[in-house]
């Protein structure tokens, strides 16, 4: 058994300076756990000013570089974590410390979400791990249960809310009645969300998370590519609340299905019940809901990001990679994406739908605009006239289970009706 197991940490900013902080407060009980001293050697950062200017970590300077390689290099480095985000260099560095032979712990989804079936190949190659815990729930543990307490199920789905950014600005809308514009602005001044916060709102954050846990949850490779996304930036303050009339909440979406079709596997904005567990996950948190044969349904809550919830995940992997150092077994549970799945067409998914329509407060309206629906195969479940000023009426619509083609096929008809001036929002409803 080794008595040190080094460190070599990229990135000390929000999750780095988190990872730090714990492996130095805790390191009596890891030492305990691991039977050795967990040290960080060795931190790499863009550039030297960061130290002043975030103020995150008293660090003796000694330990920092501003060269990466410098620390994938090091032959008495046996770990690297990786919390630099984004996909270069981090991908680079990655690919390199595997190639050296050292194990690797890393919060980067979108690196493992575009370019995971390369770097686990090369990780089983060189019989070295490759953990990454922090990438989809932040502090939430799902990875490992997926991998492990769960892998006696056969899993059916896998949803949750996976963004706190966007679960943030929708309970702000929900609670204040504010705008979308209102609601993000709000969560940027509260720390919330980023200046640049595109990532989030337009659903690419959610789509690389639900591309990693559907690859494990059914044994497939699905890359951030394959996912259909939908941001929340359509969202109207009346969507939110003519959806709680019904019965619903708005929630950003990730959501992962296998059926004898195929993948189903998208991100959007949807209408869910609210008496579902889901529902009630309000502000930064999230929520991963999972189903499988044997154990039913099982739910995962807790604060999806954050420099110490994502760090205790990031040190958890350090942890497990280290007892595997120390027992001589590492490698053993790599990628398990071994079947070949077909990812289904958004044509071919089948749900309900919310439409919002903006038309003239006149008869006959409701029937051209039932028949539009009716001609283009769409069955409706509801029909609720709600604002109307002048000669104007906000007409809310809510169908039966159809094919997303027959959907868009109903918005074309209805689109050239003359009575419609537009069609406000079109919202998935989860039943």
């Amino acid at each position: 058994m080794k008595k040190n197991i080094n460190i070599g940490l990229l990135g000390l900013g929000t999750v780095g300076s988190g990872v730090f902080k714990i492996l130095n407060k805790r390191k009596g009980a890891l030492k305990r756990l691991v039977e050795a001293d967990l040290a960080i050697k060795k931190v790499a950062i863009k550039d030297m000013r960061e130290l002043k200017d975030r103020n995150l970590v008293k660090i003796d300077k000694k330990l920092v570089t501003t060269n990466a390689m410098e620390i994938i290099k090091d032959p008495d480095i046996d770990i690297i974590v990786e919390v630099i985000g984004g996909r270069e260099p981090a991908r680079g560095f990655i690919k390199e410390a595997i190639k050296t032979g050292k194990h690797v712990v890393t919060a980067n989804k979108e690196v493992l979400a575009n370019f995971g079936e390369e770097l686990f190949g090369l990780a089983d190659s060189k019989g070295v791990d490759l953990y990454f815990e922090a990438s989809v729930g932040g502090g939430i543990p799902i990875i490992a249960p997926l991998k492990r307490g769960l892998v006696a199920n056969k899993i059916s789905q896998v949803k949750g809310i996976v963004n706190g950014t966007t679960n943030y600005v929708l309970t702000r809308m929900y609670e204040d009645g504010c705008s979308f514009k209102t609601a993000l602005k709000e969560a940027q001044r509260e720390g919330f969300a980023e200046r640049d916060a595109s990532q989030d709102v337009e659903g690419n954050d959610a789509a690389a998370k639900i591309a990693i846990l559907a690859s494990i949850a059914f044994n497939a490779r699905v890359t951030a590519k394959d996912v259909y996304k939908e941001g929340i930036g359509r969202v109207l303050p009346q969507d939110i609340i003519y959806a709680d009339e019904m019965g619903y909440v708005i929630k950003l979406l990730a959501l992962a299905r296998e059926d004898k079709d195929g993948l189903d596997v998208r991100v959007h904005p949807a209408m869910i019940p609210l008496e579902h567990p889901l529902a009630g996950v309000d502000g930064v948190y999230n929520a991963i809901f999972v189903e499988g044969d044997s154990v039913g349904e099982v739910m995962f809550f807790g604060k999806g990001a954050g420099s110490l919830p994502a760090a205790s995940a990031v040190v958890s992997d350090i942890v497990e990679v280290a007892r595997n150092i120390q027992y001589e077994r590492c490698g053993k549970i790599g990628c398990t994406c071994f079947e070949e799945k077909p990812v289904k067409k958004m044509d071919d998914i089948i749900t309900s739908y919310y439409v919002l329509i903006q038309a003239a407060d006149k008869s006959g309206v409701l029937a051209k605009i039932s028949k539009a629906f009716g001609d283009a195969g769409v069955s409706l479940a509801s029909v609720i006239q709600k604002r109307t000023w002048k000669d104007k009426a906000e007409l809310v619509f809510e169908t039966h289970p159809v094919k997303e083609h027959n959907l868009r096929e109903a918005q074309k008809r209805i689109v050239k009706l003359d009575v419609v001036d537009s069609i406000l929002n079109i919202i998935r409803v989860e039943t």
